[in-house]
This record gives C-alpha cells, sequence and structure tokens, in this order.
C-alpha cells in the first residue's frame, strides 16, 4: 500500500508547480524551508489520495512522514486527520502521541496549519484539562514546535475557549520569526470574530509590544479607524 501511494503521488507531479513551490514555501538556502523537495501536487489533489489510504498502518505512515519530499509528509498527515476522525479515544491519543513524537517532520507552515488544530488541539480541548504540553511547544526553540502550539489553539477557538489562546500569545508576543507573528496575528483575529471584546482587551494591553506584522495580521477585519489607532505605537 506504501508503494502504491507513492508511485501514484509521483504520476501526479507536477514540474512547473513544484519550482513555484520551491520558491513559496522559501526552499533557499538559510530560509525556513531549505532543501524542502516538491512534487508540485495541490492540496486537494493530495487530499482526495489520503481518503483512499485510511488503512495504512502507523508504521507506513512514518515512513511517509519522514521523507524528504513535501508531499509525502503532507499526505500522511491527511490520512492521520482521517484516522484520528473515525478513532475511538484511545485511539486518538496513540494519534496525538505520535504527532507530538514527529514534530521535526511537521516542518512546514501548511503541515502545521493543517492538522495542528485536527489533531492536538482537538484532543487536548475534547479529553484532556492539561494543556501543559501546549506551553511546553510554546517555550520550543523549534520554529514549527511554536506554530503548532497556537495553531492547536484554534480547536479552543471554534469552541469559545478564549483562556489558553491568550496565555500562549502572550508568551510568544517576542518571537524572533515572522512565521509566528502571522500565526498569532491569525488566532488574535479568529477571536475577534467571535468575541471582539475579548480581541480588544487583548490588543489594549499588548499593542504598542507587537510586531507590526502580528498586529496587522489581528486586526484585519477592523475598521480604518481602529486600524489607524493600533498602528500607532504611540497612541494614548
Amino acid at each position: 500500500m506504501l508503494k502504491k501511494i507513492k508511485r501514484e503521488l509521483l504520476r501526479l507531479k507536477n514540474p512547473s508547480k513544484a519550482k513555484m513551490f520551491l520558491r513559496f514555501f522559501k526552499t533557499g538556502k538559510g530560509e525556513y524551508g531549505e532543501g524542502d523537495v516538491f512534487l508540485g501536487i495541490t492540496v486537494p489533489l493530495q487530499r482526495s489520495i489520503a481518503k483512499k489510504y485510511l488503512d495504512l498502518n502507523l508504521k507506513d505512515v512514518q515512513d511517509l512522514l519522514s521523507s524528504k519530499i513535501h508531499e509525502h509528509r503532507l499526505v500522511s498527515l491527511l490520512i492521520l486527520i482521517f484516522k484520528y476522525k473515525k478513532a475511538d479515544e484511545l485511539e486518538k491519543k496513540e494519534i496525538v502521541d505520535f504527532y507530538l513524537k514527529n514534530t521535526k517532520n511537521i516542518n512546514n507552515w501548511d503541515l502545521v496549519d493543517l492538522s495542528a488544530g485536527y489533531i492536538v488541539g482537538d484532543y487536548l480541548f475534547q479529553f484532556k484539562k492539561d494543556t501543559s504540553v501546549l506551553y511546553k511547544l510554546a517555550k520550543s526553540k523549534n520554529l514549527w514546535e511554536r506554530r503548532i502550539a497556537i495553531m492547536s489553539t484554534f480547536a479552543y477557538i471554534k469552541n469559545d475557549h478564549f483562556k489558553d489562546v491568550l496565555s500562549i500569545s502572550e508568551i510568544l508576543l517576542n518571537d524572533p520569526h515572522d512565521l509566528i507573528h502571522k500565526a498569532v496575528g491569525w488566532m488574535l483575529r479568529e477571536i475577534g470574530k467571535r468575541n471582539k471584546k475579548v480581541e480588544v482587551n487583548f490588543l489594549n494591553k499588548h499593542y504598542r509590544e507587537m510586531p507590526r506584522t502580528m498586529l496587522r495580521y489581528a486586526i484585519e477585519k477592523f475598521t480604518i479607524e481602529e486600524k489607524s489607532f493600533y498602528m500607532k505605537k504611540d497612541a494614548i
């Protein structure tokens, strides 16, 4: 089954798209995606393939997730998501534990964003009151683990639970990486869609120290007047 998946993905390769993805996902020397390899396959096509192989065992999922090829890793994560949705609580825990042991392989923003909230975030919200793993990830030296931490909180936001989201956002306020600024700003914006007062209270406390990218993402849905106020560092 594993060989069949790889052959199917290879048949779908698109060299022109692959070149575009290499630039889009910053794979150049010194960039965050350095060394990543692409076949040039769109996410919808990868999702359709993943749905066909839900019975793939975790050993073979591990093989895909350890691959240098980006699409192999993404398909493995999509399979995990589909398996997770059909699993009972014990099976879900096994999948979450597997995911957390493989954070080194979940190493680009799309891999994180398409999986963290649906696996780690959902499990922690549904079954485990202890969110300490998210705080540990938020303080990691690894960029992708920090992004997993904040993106996992999307599951909490969708259920109108904001406390941990805001606490993790505070931890990441001074993060050095632009990809974390964007992710935190995005989650703050999602909070605002559900409860603008909560977002505004957070911004009023922190907007002067927030990186400009984070702030811009957070206030994207605000009025022109509101945006003008928050983008002025010296606003009273």
